[in-house]
């Protein structure tokens, strides 16, 4: 392989995590179930899963890895993350996830880098841990839910946790979390297939139109699935920010926010890709490849070599440089 693809978008699963959801999960709601290919997380009207030892097991990520012609995992944590346990166990479970990580690290530095949990239900916990993972764990990145328990990220409880990060200088990466509009999505797994690309474009314009994105003028903030909904529906952020005094906060357009974000890849089409690339350009794009869902790529290098059009440099942008620079790899 000529180009070094670094997939920004790729889980890891501790088996101690699903150990801990066994023996405590079930008091606060969330139990496993077994399964022929892998447990079940049972949380809410959708079972997550199943969680097959591809998850947990860096032998056979590894081996996917290389059959995939990718170079290194930014590795993360899955749904339903942490938010969902109360107190304690919450901050137990956020610094397992991210030991176990920081392990996987430093047995494969070439292969993995990791971008951290935290218990943002409690939200002086949550700046303790990343200090403890960023500058004891070495952490490239944060991983979010696009919401804490249908608590907005812009909610001003998560004030500290965002000045601490941006302090530290690490970027983050959000993914759909308790998607909005879940009970009328139970069907055809429209929980996924529409409820994650929309949570995350409403996770994204509540970033824009709070402000938040100039107060912090310097942090960099990833939307996996390539930007959900958002690049497709940022025209009627426009016009809401032209007609709307809901929407007037703002000193400039909505769509003058778009290369404050970086997107994954995952779009599972190629005139949709093409077309976030053509608005956000090139270097805001990195590979992602949901490893190891259903719903991501199979072959994530392959999207990439195969997209006309792409000038090679671009091309090695988003198959590695844009994430080797935003995760300050050699």
């Amino acid at each position: 392989m000529s180009l070094r693809a670094i997939d920004i978008h790729a889980h890891f699963v501790p088996d101690l995590y699903l150990r801990l959801i066994e023996t405590e999960g079930e008091a606060r709601g969330v139990r496993l179930r077994p399964g022929p290919d892998g447990p079940l997380i049972l949380v809410g009207p959708v079972p997550i899963g199943p969680i097959s030892a591809h998850y947990h097991d860096l032998a056979l990520q590894l081996k996917a890895m290389d059959a995939q012609g990718v170079t290194v995992h930014a590795l993360s944590l899955m749904p339903p993350m942490v938010y969902w346990a109360d107190g304690a166990l919450g901050i137990r479970l956020a610094a397992l996830v991210n030991d176990a990580m920081a392990e996987a690290a430093r047995l494969h530095p070439d292969r993995f880098v990791f971008l951290a949990t935290l218990p943002m239900q409690d939200p002086e916990a949550a700046v303790s841990e990343v200090d403890r993972a960023v500058t004891q764990l070495g952490c490239r990145g944060i991983y979010l839910g696009t919401n804490v328990r249908g608590k907005e990220l812009t909610d001003p409880s998560f004030l500290p946790v965002f000045e601490r990060i941006y302090a530290l200088k690490v970027p983050v990466f959000l993914h759909p979390l308790n998607v909005i509009g879940a009970e009328r999505l139970t069907n055809h797994y429209l929980h996924n297939l529409l409820g994650n690309p929309f949570d995350t474009a409403v996770a994204a314009a509540n970033l824009i139109f709070s402000g938040l994105l100039d107060r912090f003028p310097k942090l960099n903030i990833c939307l996996p699935h390539a930007g959900g909904a958002l690049p497709y529906l940022i025209g009627r952020l426009n016009h809401g920010w032209k007609v709307r005094q809901e929407c007037r906060a703002l000193k400039k357009p909505p769509s003058s926010y778009l290369r404050r974000f970086t997107y994954d890849t995952i779009s599972h089409a190629p005139e949709s890709l093409n077309y976030l690339i053509k608005l956000v350009g090139a270097d805001r794009v990195m590979l992602g490849s949901d490893y190891c869902f259903d719903m991501g790529y199979e072959r994530p290098v392959e999207v990439i070599t195969r997209l006309k059009g792409l000038r090679r440099a671009d091309r090695a942008k988003i198959l590695g440089g844009n994430a080797a620079r935003l995760l300050r790899l050699g």
